[in-house]
């Protein structure tokens, strides 16, 4: 297992993410913040949830980010006469070998985008939920072991556009965070009609990483180390969304789960092998609100899940840094050296 006690694998790897950064950032314009959150969700080994009105740039960052990796790639376009088999795949008779022979569906890939997911009917959509949690596809009693890495990056419309059916809460769970791309500023959209206009940016792009350095990636953020103080104030701030009166629905234990590994892959990100309160807080609003359902009385407030995560975070304690004993930082919880850029 990649450690960040191996300082030559930490050189290597910050270089990998590096790469894989500038090639993303490259094809989308002005939006650094959305692609450092989608390799924080890959290095986490979570699911990406793409929401945004068309047009913005939603499977163009899907694609560059699966692009950039030479890795298996599956896209699966949702529309309401989609079915499950499609996704999963579905044993056929062999005639010749008078047995079943099972085909894989488009979910047998490394990275799969799902575009405009909630296009397609709850019953299809439920076809992704074991894959994504498990990491496996159960066909006929037989189960089927997914690829690894494993990352499904889904674009969706807001649920007011027509033709879409919402996400269930046991879908919208699965995934690690939630992005919004938004409108690009003004120079950016210059930028972008003067390098992109003629051609499709995505045409020229290489991929920058292999799989098994994703792989290695992976291990070494499985490895950063997250005291007890900043674990509890990960678990305060979910508790906080179970009792909020303007929440029917907080959030389930997977998402402190995924916030912690979240938390672990920012620290990774900005060259620290210790997690910070601080990591917690940039990322609660991105990996809870999407869980989250508002109370009647709430959307007719027109208050959004966003901004009671955000009251939370300003409620709740943060933990102060431990006090050093021997000069030595307690639990190693936020460590003393310089952060190293990733």
């Amino acid at each position: 297992m990649t450690t960040y006690d191996d300082r030559a694998s930490l050189t290597d790897l910050t270089a990998t993410v590096e790469r894989v950064r500038s090639s993303v950032e490259g094809v989308i314009e002005g939006k650094p913040e959305v692609v450092r959150l989608s390799l924080t969700v890959l290095l986490a080994e979570g699911h990406l949830l793409i929401e945004d009105v068309p047009g913005v740039g939603k499977t163009m960052l899907a694609k560059a980010l699966a692009r950039s990796i030479d890795c298996s790639v599956r896209r699966i376009q949702f529309t309401p006469d989609l079915l499950p088999s499609d996704i999963t795949g579905v044993s056929i008779w062999d005639q010749q070998r008078r047995d079943f022979e099972f085909k894989p569906g488009a979910i047998f890939a490394q990275i799969v985008i799902g575009d405009e997911i909630n296009r397609a009917s709850p019953k299809t959509q439920s076809a992704l939920l074991e894959s994504m949690e498990e990491r496996q596809v159960t066909i006929d009693g037989k189960t089927y072991e997914l690829p690894s890495p494993f990352m499904v990056v889904a674009t969706q419309n807001p649920v007011e556009m027509e033709g879409t059916y919402p996400l269930p809460e046991a879908q919208r769970d699965r995934f690690m965070a939630r992005v919004s791309i938004g409108y690009p500023s003004a120079e950016a959209e210059l930028q972008m009609l003067d390098i992109h206009g003629g051609v499709n940016p995505l045409d020229d792009l290489q991929p920058v990483a292999h799989a098994h350095d994703i792989v290695k990636l992976v291990e070494a953020v499985r490895g950063v180390h997250v005291a007890e103080p900043v674990r509890r104030y990960a678990v305060d701030l979910v508790s906080a969304t179970r009792t909020h009166p303007d929440l029917r629905l907080g959030a389930s234990p997977r998402a402190t789960l995924h916030l912690l590994r979240a938390a672990k892959a920012s620290a990774a990100l900005g060259g620290r092998e210790y997690a910070l309160p601080d990591d917690v807080q940039a990322l609660a609003v991105a990996v809870l609100a999407h869980r989250l359902l508002p109370t009647a009385q709430a959307q007719l407030n027109r208050r959004t899940a966003e901004q009671v995560v955000q009251e939370i975070l300003q409620h709740t304690p943060v933990p102060t840094a431990p006090q050093q004993q021997s000069g030595l930082t307690m639990g190693r919880g936020y460590g003393q050296q310089p952060p190293r850029r990733l």
